[in-house]
């Protein structure tokens, strides 16, 4: 019998990358597709050499045309750090509106369920904590962030129009922050952007007094919780992410200790709209899904910097002049 088939957009990055391999061990045919303009081939190069991997070099923000049947469509194509998006504005809108217009189309002609790769960024900076799924979000549309939030907003609207309208099987997942082998180091985000300046020897940076919090999930259990959301009966949005708080004073702290480097933490002016908390309520996820993180931050955080330590020394350079956010 032929492997069921599944289309992963943005495959080469960090989460795509991840979820090929997921989907590849549970026994689908997976077809990655990305345009290569945040993500890297070197991800899924070990892919390539299998029957079961196929790549399609392509932007979703164009029509898209995927001979054969298929089973599931990701939609995880998307510029995902505050680096990349003020960098690449337009590129951003067009991969939350076209991009996921494209693929609920491709998903409705081949009676496909579609999972949509929404983020907490749609809450923006929250009133609310933590944040629960019925929250609508505090976002400013036209501040420098907006881009990206406003993007994944209009693309929750359109999946559950498609939803409703045209009876599609669509899944919502809100993924918080993320963390784990594969992240650019480069992509200004909390995590790589401490880590390189301590393989550099530098000092870290923190912006405002860093008393801004954050929850990290290791990457391993963010593919579980969305797998397990694939498969479920549920369509309504749900938040995944670990609901353990750390500011980003303590996290700093963690991988100086981590690292074993000497160096102190400077202050930055606190960049516009930075969220000041982010924790998910994951209540949703642990009663649907029977899901909730199992990887510890110290555990987590020693696979990521071994990651990190083993890329070539010219990478740990390849740093953005200034940082503009830590998300």
């Amino acid at each position: 019998m032929s492997k069921q088939r599944v289309l992963i957009t943005g495959a080469a990055g960090f989460l795509g990358s991840h979820l090929c391999d997921r989907f590849i061990a549970e026994g689908y045919h997976v077809i990655g597709m990305d345009n290569l303009i945040t993500g890297d081939l070197r991800n899924i190069e070990h892919l390539f050499k299998l029957e079961q991997f196929e790549f399609y070099h392509h932007d979703v923000s164009k029509f898209i045309h995927v001979p054969g049947e298929l089973k599931y469509v990701l939609h995880f194509a998307s510029p995902a750090s505050p680096i990349d998006y003020l960098k690449i504005p337009i590129q951003t809108l067009k991969v939350g509106s076209l991009g996921t217009h494209n693929c609920l189309g491709l998903a409705k002609s081949k009676n496909a369920r579609m999972l949509i790769a929404s983020t907490s960024e749609i809450y923006g900076d929250p009133l609310v904590h933590p944040q629960t799924e019925e929250y609508w979000g505090n976002v400013n549309p036209i501040g420098p962030r907006g881009v990206y939030d406003e993007a994944k907003r209009f693309q929750e609207a359109m999946t559950m129009a498609y939803h409703n309208f045209h009876g599609l099987e669509t899944r919502i997942v809100r993924i918080f922050n993320t963390y784990g082998p594969r992240m650019r180091l480069n992509d200004g985000r909390a995590l790589p952007a401490f880590i390189g300046q301590a393989l550099r020897g530098e000092d870290l940076t923190v912006f405002g007094d860093g008393s801004q919090t954050r929850s990290f999930c290791y990457v391993d259990d963010l593919v579980e919780g969305i797998y397990r959301l694939l498969l479920s009966d549920y369509h309504l949005p749900v938040n995944i992410g670990n609901p353990s708080e750390i500011t980003l004073k303590q996290f700093a702290e963690e991988v100086i200790a981590l690292t074993g480097t000497k160096q102190k933490i400077v202050y930055k002016p606190l960049p516009v709209d930075d969220p000041k908390q982010r924790r998910p309520d994951i209540t949703r996820a642990k009663e649907i899904l029977n899901w909730e993180p199992k990887v510890e931050r110290r555990d987590g955080l020693k696979k990521t910097y071994e990651y990190f330590r083993s890329l070539p020394p010219e990478e740990w350079a390849r740093q953005p002049k200034e940082f503009v956010s830590r998300s």
